[in-house]
């Protein structure tokens, strides 16, 4: 049986990682080559000519002084870690097919709890903004799917307490392979919430298959073909070619958060699945997937503590 290219491929060693980016120089090299990749170019006026203040690490318009640095404005902002700690994280994570818990992060990495948390939480918050600025497209299978604990209340299935609710959808090639893949937390699987969904998430010339749950013909609402195939539930309609990927990606997140975090707070659940999805979707070059969520980070606006905590409520 052949090998899985995709799966076999050479990613980026932790040696290479760190001959380009084991010094603090290196990393601020990287980030000023990122935010302005044409030469510096004042945030205010745009001018290009600029001096730099040693000790302060500052770089000053020469027209109309202001000051900036290669952090400020990014997920970097105000951060009291050296660049060298935040870029092996990035590493960390990135590389990490079934993630990396924060306490694990902390110990690797040598910092607090907290600060690992914080940014794991961060780096996850710029995945899900990168991520949400591309919808899907082509073929998508798409699925109701629920994460959480039982409550011996007698409610089973979809309305079962205790449970949270999400949307999982994989987008295919016309070959049937999975190429990309959004999870997103719902309050409910109704019309409105899947419509609200869809306009966010789906391009509106795809074509979406789905298990026939009727709020799910909401996705024509914004153009989207619809395909609905009743499975009639049972261990039999998970072995349906038509939702193979669909049941594979939502089987093997579920794993992963069991494995590896045990368990999530439903607050935070989404940025969690941006980071499953973030890494699935660049899963074609491993190589790269460093940088990438690097320029993700440099374009993530600034997220302090009182933001952070409030997860999704304040985007």
């Amino acid at each position: 049986m052949p090998k899985n290219m995709v799966q076999f491929q050479k990613g980026q060693s932790l040696p290479e990682f760190l001959k380009l980016y084991g010094t603090e120089q290196q990393c601020r090299d990287t980030l000023f080559a990122m935010r302005w990749p044409m030469g510096f170019s004042c945030p205010v006026c745009c001018h290009t000519k600029y001096c730099f203040i040693s000790t302060r690490r500052l770089y000053q318009c020469n027209q109309c002084n202001f000051q900036t640095s290669v952090i400020s404005g990014t997920v970097f902002e105000s951060t009291k870690l050296p660049l060298t700690i935040w870029f092996l994280g990035i590493y960390l994570i990135s590389q990490s097919k079934d993630g990396i818990s924060s306490l694990n992060l902390a110990r690797t990495l040598g910092v607090s709890a907290n600060a690992a948390l914080r940014m794991k939480h961060k780096l996850q918050q710029a995945m899900k903004d990168h991520d949400d600025r591309h919808p899907l497209y082509s073929i998508i299978q798409l699925d109701d799917a629920y994460l959480g604990g039982k409550k011996h209340d007698g409610r089973r299935g979809r309305g079962a307490s205790g449970k949270t609710p999400f949307i999982a959808a994989v987008s295919t090639n016309l070959l049937g392979r999975p190429m990309r893949m959004r999870f997103s937390r719902v309050a409910t699987f109704s019309s409105d919430e899947i419509k609200r969904w869809a306009e966010a998430h789906l391009d509106p010339l795809s074509i979406v298959i789905t298990d026939g749950l009727p709020c799910f013909s909401a996705v024509e609402e914004i153009g989207c073909g619809h395909e609905a195939i009743v499975t009639g539930g049972g261990p039999e309609s998970v072995e349906l070619e038509a939702f193979k990927w669909i049941n594979t990606m939502i089987g093997n997140v579920k794993n992963s958060i069991r494995g590896t975090y045990h368990s999530v707070s439903q607050k935070h659940l989404p940025r969690y699945f941006a980071e499953f999805c973030f890494r699935f979707n660049r899963r074609f070059n491993l190589r790269r997937i460093v940088r990438r969520l690097l320029y993700a980070a440099v374009n993530t606006a600034p997220i302090p503590q009182r933001k952070l905590s409030l997860a999704e409520d304040w985007w």
